[in-house]
């Protein structure tokens, strides 16, 4: 890969889950000549329940009759797809949680998912389109890149965790080649560790031509990772996202002992700031996140020796993005008026990373209870039981049995199920056996509360209108 900035976007469109960077944002970021990323978060709920809500416009089967292997796709598409839609009270169908081994129609299943919305997003034009996953939600996650690189994409971002294996794994899957990754699960020594693996040659009668490897590059929050992963990447990083603590979403935790704030919030100090001279020193393209979303940030950043910047904030709340439309307006016409606040609570997420919560008059949430559950199970937590067999637990599902998996009181307290709670914010919300549905939790940057300067007196706003702004057009 080149280091040359001439060759390389200034602007990505951060990665944001669940499927509120879905394809139409990316391909209207990428159509500009900078990089779109679909998420890959939950991306599987999210394709079959597109499906059975009728696949509004026919693009998820134009998509499928792409998918190299018909077959899946021809199963799938007789599964789930509803072509009025679900009759009116119906909750969606549900996947099958990932467990450790997960079923060759489980994993193709996955696959497509990612392949089309990689697809989708690269119609109409001949630029580059990312994937982001989270190093976290673990078990999809090869399924997933092999999905994605069957549809070509160019780059995959990952943070979340440390991505280590990830080029071998890029690679191997390049090759069609049985992948490997070590199981991130409780109680299980380093000296016996478990792995998980994805056999491309169990979709294929035949294996076709080896695929293009995409550009890796890791999200960070530290010069100790980065350094880490330049040096043991194995030769295939080929960049970094620098991530500070105001970008939305997941955080990375402070370093050494925790302190809060007057709201609760976690204190990020001096430790927790990454100098810009040693990342580029590391002779690798580099894009900084987190409060980028202005023309000088995207300068500076150029001057500290960075190729550009991630942007997430502005690009979540434009038109193209995934986010409900009427949360979205809602969220916007309180932003302009200075209504609007960004907690980074440090109890919402199971993961026990730090996670930012929006806030402001009209959210629907505010008052409705969530329910305390674990039915879709991607932030869940594998653990060794006695005896070796590998179990999981979420410190989101209810308190009792996750006390009987070995879990502690305390880590429950606060938590919140993101996985439902981020189906909601995108308008693909579960409807429960008592007749509700799941309240949406929306995460954002700190510089939300600012967003109105950027505004101007508008409520809606555009992809198009966010990179003029970005590049000071």
């Amino acid at each position: 890969m080149s280091n040359s900035h001439a060759t390389l976007p200034l602007i990505i469109q951060g990665g944001m889950g669940v499927a509120v960077s879905d394809w139409r944002l990316a391909r209207a970021v990428s159509q500009r000549g900078q990089l779109g990323v679909v998420s890959g978060t939950g991306l599987d709920t999210v394709f079959i329940r597109r499906l059975q809500d009728g696949d509004v416009g026919g693009h998820l089967r134009r998509a499928m009759t792409a998918f190299p292997i018909p077959a899946v796709a021809e199963r799938v598409l007789k599964k789930y797809f509803r072509p009025d839609g679900r009759p009116t009270g119906t909750p969606y169908l549900m996947l099958p949680m990932y467990r450790r081994v997960a079923s060759t129609s489980r994993e193709a299943l996955t696959a497509l998912a990612a392949f089309a919305e990689v697809y989708l997003a690269r119609e109409g034009h001949d630029n580059p389109v990312g994937i982001n996953l989270l190093t976290k939600v673990q078990r999809p996650n090869m399924a997933t890149l092999y999905g994605a690189m069957l549809a070509g994409v160019g780059y995959v971002l990952m943070g979340a965790g440390i991505p280590r294996e990830i080029p071998a794994v890029l690679e191997a899957l390049s090759q069609h080649q049985l992948a490997t990754l070590r199981l991130d699960a409780v109680g299980v020594p380093t000296s016996a560790p478990i792995h998980i693996t994805l056999d491309p040659a169990q979709f294929w009668d035949a294996l076709p031509a080896p695929l293009t490897r995409p550009r890796f590059l890791p999200i960070v929050a530290s010069n100790s990772l980065a350094t880490l992963l330049a040096h043991k990447g194995r030769g295939g990083i080929d960049g970094f996202i620098i991530e500070g603590p105001t970008a939305g979403g997941h955080n990375a935790p402070p370093r050494g002992a925790p302190t809060y704030n007057e709201r609760g919030e976690p204190v990020y100090g001096a430790r927790d700031e990454v100098d810009l001279g040693e990342i580029a020193a590391l002779g690798l393209p580099f894009w900084v996140a987190g409060g980028t979303g202005n023309p000088h940030a995207l300068r500076s950043a150029r001057a500290a020796g960075a190729t550009g910047i991630q942007v997430g904030t502005l690009f979540a709340y434009s038109d193209e993005s995934g986010l409900d439309a009427e949360l979205r307006h809602s969220v916007l016409v309180s932003a302009a008026r200075g209504e609007v606040s960004v907690l980074t609570d440090p109890n919402a997420s199971p993961t026990g990373y730090p996670f930012k919560v929006v806030d402001w008059p009209g959210n629907p949430a505010a008052a409705v209870p969530r329910e305390r559950v674990c039915d879709l199970g991607y932030l869940r937590v594998a653990f060794q039981e006695e005896g070796g067999r590998i179990n999981y637990r979420c410190a989101a599902e209810p308190v009792d049995a996750y006390l009987a998996k070995g879990g502690s009181l305390e880590e429950t307290v606060g938590r919140r199920c993101l996985c439902n709670a981020l189906m909601a914010n995108v308008g693909i919300p579960q409807r429960r056996e008592n007749g509700s549905f799941e309240p949406p939790l929306i995460t954002s940057g700190d510089d939300l509360p600012s967003i109105g300067s950027f505004l101007n007196g508008r409520t809606n706003y555009s992809a198009n209108d966010v990179i003029d702004y970005l590049l000071d057009r």
